[in-house]
């Protein structure tokens, strides 16, 4: 499985992936999931994927590949016009490998699904961020919506949902989504560290701070701790449940 999250800014994009992929408890291998194109000064995307790893591999893959060899370029994401077609073009792209390495049938394709997140900006536009599901359709984030996820999402939504605000610092952001990725990890085993992130600064138009979070890393453990911590402390000090007689 995976957990990646994005989220959109007021000005920023920042994306955030695990690395774990396993095929049953005897083989567990780590993969980046986070993938960027850029043209200093023109154009920044980045992708994260989730799925069927012979699938996303394929699909990034390709889209690397017509964007270095000029004869199979019709366009690439290096040179759609607007993020909304390079969200397209993935999602063609997805389809095409889909349908190639699946069988004749829903349930044979199915084995082969993908979604996907893709972000970025263009220069004279606004940064934008996609949702691309399986199926080959998208959507875009909002003011109402202006954060996605992908993978094993259930544990790690919430705490998005209640603490999230676009105009939050960076520092912020990064801890909210550690504290997601946190939730998450101890949740699920099949998503793990390390974390991958990039953190993009509107109207940069240059591919931005880029790290790894390890398994040891310090200020994730802090904020692991703290969080729990905290928990536990909320729990204390809510009222007692009082339940109704049970004899009466």
């Amino acid at each position: 499985m995976t957990y990646c999250a994005a989220l959109k800014m007021d000005k920023h994009l920042i994306f955030m992936s695990d690395t774990r992929t396993n095929a049953g408890v005897d083989n567990i291998s780590k993969f980046r999931k986070m993938f960027t194109w850029s043209t200093p000064g023109e154009r920044v995307i980045t992708l994260m994927t989730a799925g069927n790893l012979a699938t996303t591999q394929a699909v990034v893959s390709l889209l690397d590949e017509r964007s270095k060899a000029p004869e199979e370029r019709d366009p690439t994401l290096l040179q759609v016009p607007t993020l909304f077609q390079a969200a397209r073009l993935i999602a063609d792209t997805l389809n095409e490998v889909v349908h190639a390495h699946a069988d004749e049938g829903q349930d044979a394709e199915a084995a082969f699904r993908a979604t996907l997140i893709m972000g970025g900006q263009i220069a004279g536009q606004e940064p934008r961020l996609f949702l691309i599901y399986p199926e080959g359709n998208f959507i875009e984030a909002s003011a109402e919506t202006p954060f996605f996820q992908i993978g094993e999402t259930k544990y790690g939504r919430p705490i998005i949902l209640r603490a999230f605000d676009p105009a939050m610092t960076v520092e912020q952001a990064l801890r909210l989504l550690c504290v997601s990725f946190d939730s998450t990890l101890r949740a699920n085993l099949s998503v793990g560290m390390p974390l991958d992130v990039h953190v993009y600064d509107a109207d940069a138009l240059k591919t931005g701070a880029q790290f790894r979070i390890e398994e040891n890393d310090p200020s994730f453990s802090a904020i692991s701790q703290g969080w729990g911590a905290a928990l536990q402390s909320a729990l204390e000090g809510l009222p007692e449940f009082a339940p109704p007689d049970l004899n009466s």
